[in-house]
């Protein structure tokens, strides 16, 4: 039987604290008078508690020079301990018990919580003092500093732009790489974009390393500039994806890299669809795995990934779990970090239009959902999940000229057409910038999220086209592989930079993000039917085994030892 907790009342004395100004001269007083009554009924010489009284004197005086305390402090922790001692000393000769004893070790009390309150005050304010100079001190350096940096680029940006502006603040970036300058334009119609187009020129003017720029950005209004500028290149420093695989929603954003100032940027694809270009070498696969794996942290996202290339971009995603190479913390199974992949044509169809049939099917099924919430966007959640579409060479497949492809690119384009309200989205890769890939409206008026990666490559790499009305981008400021310009609505486009993923961080990544994949819900379920539901048998993912190698002969599972095939168990339950 369990005895109940019994509830104390009354209130919690924290017998670890100091004495404050009331304990303290509570505690001195009681310990001057039981000390008076026992040395007089003992008859301990008087001069002994002189002697004591002076010891504690030095002591605190010594402690007290140590931590630097006021003179006034000093000299209050000395004369308490003294007047104490004179006290005492007199009451063991004349009696501790009287009113006049009484009457002055009372007076005597109160005169040291006072001084005590009195002083301790004084300390706090000589702290706060020093804190307030040592913050003056710094203010003062960063200030000068800050004068320094807005009077050279108020010089420079008069010398090569020839515009004269006023620079109201200066602010270094608390990542150390760099620091922004809000200045105000002056009267006469000059606009920030006439200071964005001589970027090159106010970079090479500002003498800054290889990789770092100064470019310019819309201020608070029309007549404001905001210039920011790097001064370490993190581009050409090789970073991998962050290890903290916490959950994302599709309203947070999903981080997809990171600027030159050492910052995440996030792309925010509730309504968006996103084009990602970049040739042969340069990090264009490594980016598709990063953004599958913010889509695997996303509790309110299904990746659906289709994959011509053998279904290369998705098989990393897959294979360890089908095949029970890893397991749940608990041991038990995991389940793909994707929730579908076509590596075939045939397959692709299947998906593109069980895709079609889920947009059409939620329009009708969620109309009291929408009415609910006031609104014509569905309203996403782990209980009705957005679907990406994430389609490798998706642009040339719009592009080609084969009519397989063509079929293929026209159910792309009405995924793209009627889903963006009822939470279907599509990012699509393409090998390069060109006038083919970026030729259909569709795609240029729906993929405002775009990247180009382009490793310094210059052919088919137009940054014109892909990022229409910004100036100032060149292809020689991002050499490195995985490097390149990305653009959303709410993020001019600029440098940034893919995190680099490896093998066993998508490994770490599917175990870790097992049990936070949504369901489809019941409405899209439904509609997807069974070519949906039997993704994962073993006749529609017979290619993935079939790419598998075997194992050499003489290798650790023998020469005699066959697969087993792939293991299922972890999907069973989404059907």
């Amino acid at each position: 039987m369990t005895t109940p907790a019994t509830n104390h009342s009354g209130p919690v004395l924290d017998w670890s604290a100091g004495h404050g100004p009331v304990t303290g001269a509570l505690s001195a007083t009681t310990g001057a008078f039981a000390l008076a009554t026992t040395g007089a009924a003992t008859g301990m010489p008087p001069g002994w508690a002189l002697a004591v009284g002076a010891a504690g004197a030095l002591g605190h005086t010594v402690a007290g020079l140590r931590a630097r305390n006021a003179g006034r402090t000093l000299a209050t922790r000395a004369a308490s301990w003294l007047v104490g001692a004179g006290w005492t000393t007199w009451a063991i000769t004349h009696g501790p018990l009287t009113w006049a004893a009484l009457g002055s070790l009372a007076t005597i009390g109160v005169g040291i919580g006072a001084a005590t309150r009195s002083t301790n005050l004084h300390e706090e304010a000589r702290e706060e003092e020093a804190i307030a100079a040592e913050q003056r001190q710094i203010n003062a350096e960063l200030s000068a500093e800050r004068r320094t940096i807005a009077a050279e680029w108020i010089d420079r940006i008069q010398r090569v732009c020839s515009i004269t502006v006023r620079v109201v603040g200066v602010e270094r970036w608390e990542t150390g790489t760099g620091y922004s300058i809000d200045a105000e334009l002056p009267p006469g119609g000059a606009t920030w974009s006439k200071i964005a187009a001589e970027s090159p020129r106010l970079s090479a003017d500002a003498r800054l390393p290889h990789g770092c720029t100064a470019t310019a950005s819309p201020g608070i209004h029309q007549g404001r500039v905001i210039i920011d500028v790097t001064t370490v290149n993190v581009l050409e420093q090789e970073r991998t994806y962050p290890s903290e695989y916490g959950p994302l929603s599709v309203y947070t954003g999903i981080p997809w890299g990171y600027r030159t100032t050492a910052e995440e940027i996030r792309a925010h694809l509730r309504e968006q669809c996103a084009l990602i270009v970049g040739p042969t070498g340069s990090g264009k696969t490594n980016m598709v795995h990063t953004i599958l794996a913010g889509f695997a942290r996303a509790e309110d996202m299904l990746t659906w990934v289709v994959d011509l290339n053998a279904g290369s971009a998705g098989l990393p995603w897959v294979l360890p779990a089908l095949n029970g190479e890893i397991h749940a913390p608990g041991g038990g199974p995991v389940r793909p970090g994707i929730d579908w992949l076509a590596g075939t044509f045939e397959e692709a169809v299947t998906m593109l239009d069980t895709a079609i049939k889920v947009a059409k099917q939620r329009k009708m099924g969620y109309q009291d959902l929408l009415a609910r919430h006031n609104t014509d966007l569905l309203p996403i959640s782990p209980a009705v999940p957005q679907i990406m579409l994430v389609i490798d060479e998706g642009a040339e497949i719009l592009a080609s000229g084969d009519r397989d492809m063509r079929k293929l690119g026209e159910k792309i384009l009405e995924v793209i057409r009627i889903a963006r309200a009822m939470g279907v989205r599509t990012v699509l890769t393409a090998l390069g910038a060109t006038g083919s890939v970026l030729g259909n409206l569709m795609i240029r008026r729906e993929a405002k999220v775009r990247v180009a990666l382009t490793g310094g490559e210059t052919e088919g790499m137009d940054l014109s086209k892909m990022f229409p009305g910004t100036r100032g981008l060149r292809v020689e400021q991002a050499p490195y592989k995985g490097s390149g310009f990305m653009g959303t609505p709410e993020s001019p486009a600029a440098l940034f930079k893919a995190w680099r993923i490896l093998p066993n961080q998508i490994r770490e990544i599917i175990a870790a993000t097992s049990d936070r994949h949504p369901r489809l819900d019941n409405i899209s379920a439904k509609a997807a039917g069974p070519a949906y539901a039997r993704r994962w048998d073993a006749d529609r993912t017979a290619w993935m085994h079939d790419h598998v190698v075997e194992e050499a002969p003489g290798s650790a599972a023998g020469p005699g030892a066959s697969r087993s095939g792939l293991n299922l168990s972890a999907l069973r339950s989404d059907r």
